[in-house]
């Protein structure tokens, strides 16, 4: 699933530096968004190879590669796009996903997953080869493991026995999306604009295609910024990580989401260029925290036929949350754009959701997740 994903995704990006016009980018973007959603399954890999002990700890190192490639990103935006624009660039960030594909044969199936397909022999070859790599000896005897009936489906995570988890997983997985792409999306409208508590800037016009693109190219210092809001994904990781091993997987997202929508609303709030970068900082890390610990939480709770179907549901309905946040950062009130703070308004309405949601899940206990799954040995069955 990975390989298949990352080919699409690696494919139809580079064939987007080819579009002949904005309809044509957007087709070719909706294609790439495709083929990303299948990235989370590396997670469900490094999950059941994990032991329960650690899975709280190692887990959340992940976000360590996603800063690297944020900011490596940023970084290519303010070389490339100035000099050779945007169409260089999304060939350059291509090119790792290529590079990936060429690094899967060196990454096994899950012994857990060939478990419950009943390939055995498969899951032992895998585990001999884990002995080999740690200098051990495989244990005495067989793995004697029963052959799940049959792979889970959609409807197993709306069986009653999952439908409460399954429900409460889906909205917060909506909200966090909401929250983390509006916050991105949030960050260059701020900056474009200069929507600081300072001067609004003219629009440049830009002929591209059939009609000219009324825009503010980012500064030097507006990339300066994004790198620095974006190391804040990684500043609550060690907290984040305590959290998630001390007081439990659901408190922690409680708390981290809690926090989040509060800091949303100080977007409201006119401010110096320092005080929005203290703000950004913050809410990226707080929102990546939030996804952090869903991700955890999410692989977790679901047994091994239903874990890759759980990830995937949840990572779609994700995309929900992911789409509407343009809507309420860039798109809504665009007639004001050029307006003191007219941006600054809408992100206050994705605190507000995020708020709501999170009041909800930390407040009334018998409405919270039914499960949690600190210290839990993974499901191999339903």
């Amino acid at each position: 699933m990975m390989v298949i994903s990352f080919l699409w995704g690696a494919y139809f990006s580079l064939l987007t530096s080819f579009s002949p016009s904005y309809s044509w980018f957007v087709f070719f973007r909706f294609l790439v968004g495709c083929g990303v959603s299948g990235h989370a399954q590396g997670l469900i890999i490094k999950t059941e190879f994990l032991p329960k002990n650690v899975r709280g700890y190692l887990l959340p190192l992940t976000q360590l590669f996603w800063l690297g490639g944020s900011l490596l990103i940023i970084g290519l935006g303010a070389l490339v796009i100035p000099t050779m624009g945007w169409r260089w660039l999304i060939r350059f960030a291509s090119i790792p996903a290529i590079i990936l594909v060429l690094l899967f044969k060196f990454i096994p199936e899950s012994a857990r997953f060939n478990l419950s397909v009943g390939k055995k022999e498969a899951a032992m070859t895998t585990l001999r080869k884990i002995a080999k790599m740690n200098r051990s000896k495989m244990p005495e005897g067989t793995i004697d493991e029963p052959m799940a009936e049959r792979n889970g489906s959609f409807f197993d995570l709306v069986h009653r026995k999952y439908l409460r988890t399954t429900l409460q997983i889906w909205v917060i997985w909506l909200g966090i999306a909401f929250a983390y792409y509006g916050v991105i999306l949030a960050s260059t409208e701020l900056l474009e604009n200069n929507l600081h508590c300072g001067t609004g800037r003219s629009p440049i016009i830009v002929e591209e295609g059939s009609g000219p693109c009324y825009c503010n190219m980012l500064s030097p210092s507006d990339y300066n910024t994004l790198m620095i809001s974006t190391v804040g994904e990684i500043a609550l990781n060690p907290f984040n990580m305590l959290g998630i091993n001390l007081i439990g997987r659901r408190w922690t997202l409680g708390i981290t989401m809690t926090t989040t929508g509060l800091f949303f609303l100080l977007l409201i709030i006119c401010m110096s260029r320092t005080g929005l970068i203290a703000i950004l900082f913050c809410l990226r890390a707080l929102v990546s925290a939030n996804f952090n610990t869903i991700y955890i939480y999410t692989a977790e709770v679901y047994p091994t036929v239903m874990r890759a179907i759980g990830m995937g549901v949840a990572g779609s309905l994700c995309r929900l949350g992911a789409m509407a946040a343009p809507f309420i950062a860039q798109v809504k009130d665009a007639h004001h754009k050029h307006q003191m703070r007219s941006y600054s308004k809408p992100p206050s309405s994705g605190g507000s959701a995020s708020l709501l949601v999170c009041v909800l899940f930390a407040q009334f206990r018998r409405f919270t997740l039914p499960i949690e799954t600190k210290g839990r040995a993974l499901q191999q069955v339903k």
